[in-house]
């Protein structure tokens, strides 16, 4: 059993696979478990790491840090790529709002951290090591650790109160988020309410009875409003009609019209009445609504088309088919003709089969093209995103440059290739499940690596009068910032749970919490959240970190 027994114990790149697997997977099986309806899901997989290191397994120290940093690398970055499409549309309507919530957690714990160090024996330094480890936040620790060799001060015992306070700050988020929910949120408020929300359109029925509209033409009503629709179908007694953008319309006119949920009152108002048909549920046949109209979902998978704009196709023109909406990954988009296509979007195409078997040849629709993820895409963006985290940025005042660091640029880098990319014609089209699968295999390691390193000399850390110290103060600063900022957030009825867990995991720079987020909320609200905050949040974090030590020490 000797070979056993070197598998666990023999420094080596087999044994790191081997020490870092069993981990990964006895945490993610462990996480499963439900405990009064809560479950902590891949979050277990630090703690089992830490109890690993306790009991005495190791790995090699270079080993260990590449497996963390790639771990955290590829996480950061396929989050930024998966958020990206939909990223600079949700920052454009509620974007600011989000970091400035984000900025309420900062500054709060900030303020408590000066307080507390007046009011306590832990000196400025020691204090600021607490909130980084509070906080969760290595790039501000590494910051404070300039600005102290700067002042020609030791910066040893910042980072241990750092490392000693890190696991409860991992710990302390999860637990605020359980708190809210368990006490004071709603079933309501579990139900996605943001711009980032699956389903962006709605389709309605309306019955032309404005006599305004008589005799007017398809583009002359859309030029009419300022609202976005589009028409799909027309009803003119027992026919049917795919409009065009010179259709005229009649008196009496069934239209199926595809909006956004918001104009629903304003689309009945223009055509004068809406029938109580629902055409929005998901089991709804639409071939056999009208026999010679039928409607069909055809990938995008000409790669000539990604980046294009839907109007520059002019498929309605050329082919006489009509476009209601397109699908982006899990979110429903209205296929306005300003909308840039991506490689891999599902577009809803309605009209006559012929006419669609010629869309389809122009489109694309070869599926089995896009099960294979574009891997050289996805090493391209991680080496560029971690450059862009190495450029050093001056900030008057402030004597070391701030990075983003290896977590803040890939990040950044994922939303700007993830949103941009189709501009440029780059091609970063990756299977949902594939997104999702490494997700999920970055942060495991992860937290498998950052367990294991924080687990050798936790316990005995711990077990200090200081270490103690350190442990309340930094639990009082990860969970009072969180939990007061959260229930305001929740007062407000402005944010699904989901959108408020990813406010106060951004502002804390918590992955390892948004992992549990996103494993029992619904949809994307808490990833879309928190790529909104989390750059500009970590960001911020690391410039105060450095002003506490230049302006308060």
């Amino acid at each position: 059993m000797e070979w056993l027994g070197g598998l666990l114990t023999d420094h080596s790149a087999l044994q790191t696979v081997v020490v870092l697997s069993l981990i990964c997977s006895v945490g993610l099986a462990l996480g499963k478990i439900r405990v009064g309806g809560i479950s902590l899901g891949i979050a277990f997989v630090f703690f089992i790491g830490i109890l690993a290191g306790h009991i005495g397994l190791s790995v090699n120290a270079q080993m260990l840090e590449y497996a963390e940093t790639f771990g955290l690398v590829v996480f950061v970055y396929m989050l930024g790529l998966h958020v990206g499409p939909n990223f600079f549309s949700s920052l454009r309507h509620e974007g600011m709002e989000l970091n400035l919530w984000s900025f309420g957690v900062i500054a709060l714990g900030t303020v408590m951290a000066l307080v507390l160090a007046k009011t306590t024996s832990v000196n400025l330094p020691d204090m600021v090591g607490v909130l980084c480890g509070a906080t969760t936040n290595t790039p501000a620790l590494g910051a404070a650790q300039q600005a102290l060799s700067h002042l020609g001060m030791p910066s040893g015992s910042a980072a241990l109160a750092t490392a000693v306070t890190y696991p409860l700050g991992v710990l302390g988020v999860i637990l605020a988020m359980m708190l809210i929910r368990k006490f004071f949120v709603k079933p309501e408020d579990l139900e996605l309410r943001t711009e980032g929300g699956e389903n962006q359109t709605y389709v309605g029925q309306f019955v032309v009875v404005n006599p305004a509209l008589a005799d007017k033409s398809v583009a002359e009503i859309s030029q009419m409003s300022h609202m976005k629709f589009i028409i799909s179908r027309i009803w003119r007694g027992k026919q049917v009609l795919v409009p065009q953008a010179d259709t005229l319309l009649r008196l009496y006119d069934n239209v199926l019209v595809v909006t956004t949920k918001d104009d629903i009152g304003a689309m009945e108002i223009l055509f004068g009445e809406k029938t109580e048909t629902d055409w929005n549920g998901e089991k709804i046949d639409w071939n056999h609504i009208d026999a010679k109209v039928e409607s069909r979902t055809l990938v995008l998978s000409r790669k000539v088309l990604n980046g294009k704009r839907l109007g520059q196709l002019q498929l309605r023109h050329i082919y006489g088919v009509n476009v209601s909406r397109i699908t982006r990954g899990d979110i429903k988009l209205l296929a306005t003709d300003d909308l840039r296509l991506q490689y891999g979007d599902r577009l809803t195409v309605v009209g006559e089969p012929k006419s669609l078997d010629n869309v389809e040849k122009f489109l694309g629709n070869a599926v089995q093209t896009l099960s294979e993820p574009n891997l050289a895409a996805i090493f391209l963006g991680l080496i560029m995103g971690l450059a862009l985290g190495t450029i050093p940025v001056s900030l008057p005042g402030m004597e070391s440059p701030v990075r983003l660091g290896i977590a803040g640029g890939p990040i950044v880098m994922g939303i700007i290739v993830g949103s941009l990319g189709p501009r440029l014609h780059f091609i970063s089209y990756t299977t949902r499940s594939a997104s999702l699968m490494l997700r999920k295999l970055g942060l495991s390691l992860y937290l498998a690596c950052l367990g294991l390193e924080a687990g050798g000399g936790f316990f005995q850390t711990v077990m200090r009068p200081e270490g103690l110290l350190w442990i309340g103060l930094g639990a009082a600063l990860t969970i009072v910032p969180v939990l007061l900022i959260g229930l305001v957030a929740l007062h407000t009825r402005r944010y699904d749970y989901g959108t408020i867990c990813g406010i106060l995991c951004g502002s804390m720079a918590n992955p390892m919490a948004l992992g549990y987020a996103n494993d029992t909320t619904k949809g994307d609200s808490s990833s879309i959240a928190y790529a909104s905050v989390y750059p500009l949040g970590m960001f911020v974090r690391v410039i105060i970190a450095q002003m506490l030590i230049m302006f308060f020490v």
